[in-house]
């Protein structure tokens, strides 16, 4: 196993990936976490170019020229600077899934198609309210709107892993509020940093002054994290902005 990376065997579940993308000769995909190629192969023969970042050198240096159309990024998915594609369609090692989600969201995309270990995207997809509904939620819910496809097997993969994982589709919101991407994210790691605390006490950690907080609804200030949808969130984020919150 490279760095932690389960790769993919079930040719099934690899056509279906790409399916779900709905993919064509106009697209350009960013596959994280190439591995032995699999999943590569299914997605070089129906788009127009393939981004295969892969941080591993000997498995870059097997996939490099294989296809025609994939160029092979030899680098940290976390630290490289990405290229331009539209869509991202890719088998995420598992370690890397939060940072690397985080990393993807904040970036335009049309489509994304993802594995995920099983669990993982149950926390993706939690609903407010709900036990698993965290952080990760809540950035999710204000950028895309989720899909979990299907549930796969860990036979599917090799070295099989302890879990079985989740095909997941994100599909970028048209109706996202009107809120900076980084000071929403930096609003979500902070209320729940404090998820024990109200709402109010959360932003004051975050350095939102009275001043701020009397603009705000009053409703919200009294909740805690786990009860607040994205766009409630989202609603909250001039609170951590404005300079005269100080006050």
């Amino acid at each position: 196993m490279k760095l932690g990376q389960h790769f993919l065997m079930d040719r099934g579940a690899i056509s279906r990936i790409a399916s779900y993308a709905d993919l064509g000769p106009e697209d350009n995909v960013l596959e994280i976490g190439p591995g032995p190629g699999n999943l590569t192969e299914a997605l070089a023969s129906r788009v127009g170019r393939v981004y295969a970042v892969e941080i591993d050198s000997d498995l870059a240096g097997r996939l490099s020229g294989r296809f025609s159309n994939v160029q092979v990024i030899n680098e940290d998915a976390l630290k490289v600077e990405l290229p331009d594609y539209n869509k991202i369609v890719s088998n995420l090692p598992y370690q890397i899934s939060s940072r690397i989600t985080y990393r993807l969201l904040s970036r335009p995309f049309e489509t994304a198609v993802l594995m995920y270990q099983w669990e993982f995207a149950k926390r993706l997809a939690a609903a407010v309210g709900d036990s698993e509904y965290g952080r990760l939620a809540m950035a999710v819910g204000f950028f895309c709107r989720i899909e979990i496809l299907e549930k796969v097997s860990k036979m599917a993969f090799r070295p099989v892993p302890q879990v079985d994982s989740a095909i997941v589709r994100l599909l970028p919101r048209s109706d996202r509020p009107k809120a900076d991407p980084a000071d929403f994210l930096r609003l979500a790691e902070g209320l729940f940093n404090n998820r024990r605390k109200k709402v109010k006490k959360g932003l004051a950690a975050l350095g939102a002054g009275p001043r701020a907080l009397a603009e705000l609804d009053a409703s919200l200030l009294e909740r805690r994290p786990e009860d607040l949808t994205p766009d409630e969130a989202a609603s909250l984020v001039g609170a951590i902005t404005r300079k005269s919150g100080t006050i």
